[in-house]
């Protein structure tokens, strides 16, 4: 009886331990990327100009290789609208008419306890006769909205001159936090003279909004939840 007891106890708890995803965290792959480090200064070689090293006067602030920041702009705006109508109608009439035999049509009686109106001058006819309608409407919309700014990095710098950038932006409120991430290709020519790019501008887009803590995770379905519905549950 007490092991019964201690394996329904436990049954329990991984009943109750299943009712919660594991939230988001971090994600490493959103981690920012050193710039790349000049070679080492030689030194004792009394030169006063080193390869790696030289800061011109006037240069653009634009990011241009492997570490550098950019500012993406968020005006990322998408309205959706679908309506779908259709409509189906069909109609079956079928008669079979009454044979003549030996030049005579077919009429008989039947007893007065069938459940006919007329038992006397019956024949063979037979009629059939179905109606079919079905019509149907549907409407569906959906907008999304993102504004802001996230600040990536270059995390590499592609054959044509293009920079594959990432980042990701965390906002802690109160019971969990938030992650903005944002990874795509950016043209240097997009980047305009502030080092900031708008994120329509942005190639293979990939812009990711999620939260951990208490208030994401009460909004979540349990995995134990979702395979007893998705498994059991036919509707």
């Amino acid at each position: 009886m007490k092991s019964f007891v201690a394996i329904a106890l436990l049954g329990l708890a991984i009943a109750l331990g299943g009712c919660a995803d594991t939230p988001p965290k971090r994600d490493p792959e959103y981690a920012p990327v050193k710039p790349i480090e000049p070679p080492p200064m030689p030194t004792g070689d009394g030169a006063i100009y080193h390869a790696g090293y030289a800061r011109a006067w006037v240069e653009s602030v634009r990011a241009q290789q492997v570490g550098d920041l950019i500012t993406v702009r968020l005006v990322e705006r998408t309205d959706a609208e679908k309506t779908s109508s259709s409509s189906v109608k069909k109609s079956n009439d079928q008669q079979i008419a009454n044979p003549t035999i030996l030049g005579s049509p077919v009429q008989f009686g039947v007893p007065n306890n069938w459940p006919l109106a007329n038992t006397t001058t019956n024949n063979l006819q037979f009629g059939f006769k179905s109606d079919t309608d079905f019509s149907g409407e549907g409407d569906a919309a959906q907008g999304n909205k993102l504004t802001g700014e996230v600040t990536v990095t270059v995390v590499q710098v592609l054959s044509n001159g293009n920079l594959a950038v990432r980042g990701e932006k965390r906002i802690g409120i109160n019971q969990g936090n938030e992650y903005i991430r944002i990874a795509g290709i950016v043209r240097r020519e997009d980047i305009d003279a502030l080092n900031t790019v708008p994120s329509t501008k942005i190639a293979d887009p990939t812009f990711q909004y999620v939260g951990d803590g208490q208030v994401a995770s009460a909004s979540v379905m349990g995995w134990l939840t979702r395979f007893f519905i998705s498994a059991f549950w036919p509707f």
